[in-house]
């Protein structure tokens, strides 16, 4: 049994997540999976994507680092298994790399690009989208803020890798990608809570070089600093997402 702190993070967690999850269909209709191939899902999460892909009649792959995703996709049906992006075992034997608000979270892309063209056949496809540089700029400027304030750096914090589309390009390329299309991508998306319930799921990083005591008055400056610009008079909250959307086939 967990106490109710636990069962409302874990119910936030679950909110929250689902904000991501709800931007995948515009790339799965890019990827156009059909009857018979066979993908491989990278970070797929808790395998909602993946088990839609199986139900087209594609034979699904999900990999992800987290053992509670892996542990979720497998209920729905998934052949999901807990491995590292970096370190994908396959070789040449997909016939497309799915990846839906992924990528961003692995910290070497030069690496995951690599695996990711290891693994998939000649003229095999890879389409994801992930946070493009610019992805919650204000949230996350707003916590450099708030941090700068308390003599903290904010660099060696930051739990993702985002890029500009010039950036993506040439890693693809260098990869051994041909990049047919990559989109940058205004994402405005309206949470299910709060800038600090979004933080407290999405950027713990950020939390952990503060003691205990000291994050829920940090987290209430924060919200404050990004009132202006995030915060709908409805109440509502917004985050500032920017996606880069692309679509390569592998040399």
């Amino acid at each position: 049994m967990v106490n109710d702190g636990q069962a409302d993070s874990h119910a936030d967690m679950l909110k929250m997540a689902s904000i991501l999850t709800d931007m995948g269909p515009p790339v799965l209709a890019l990827l156009a999976p059909k009857a018979g191939e066979r993908i491989l899902d990278l970070g797929c999460g808790t395998g909602v994507w993946a088990e839609e892909m199986v139900r087209r009649g594609c034979e699904v792959v999900g990999v992800d680092t987290n053992p509670r995703a892996v542990e979720a996709a497998k209920a729905r049906g998934v052949d999901a298994r807990p491995i590292n992006a970096e370190a994908l075992p396959f070789s040449d034997e997909f016939d497309a790399v799915f990846s839906n608000a992924s990528l961003h979270w692995m910290r070497h892309p030069g690496r995951v690009i690599a695996c990711v063209a290891r693994a998939l056949k000649s003229g095999g496809r890879f389409v994801g989208e992930c946070g493009e540089e610019n992805n919650v700029r204000t949230i996350v400027d707003a916590v450099a803020t708030a941090l700068d304030r308390r003599g903290i750096e904010v660099d060696n914090l930051h739990p993702w890798v985002f890029v500009t589309k010039r950036d993506a390009t040439a890693l693809l390329e260098a990869g051994g990608f041909e990049v047919r299309s990559v989109e940058v991508i205004e994402r405005p998306t309206v949470l299910p809570g709060t800038i600090a319930q979004w933080l407290s799921v999405f950027a713990k990083n950020y939390l952990s070089c503060l003691h205990p005591k000291e994050r829920d008055v940090f987290l209430d400056e924060v919200t404050a600093l990004c009132r202006p610009k995030l915060l709908r008079p409805d109440g509502s909250w917004v985050a500032d997402y920017v996606r880069l959307r692309f679509f390569a086939v592998k040399r």
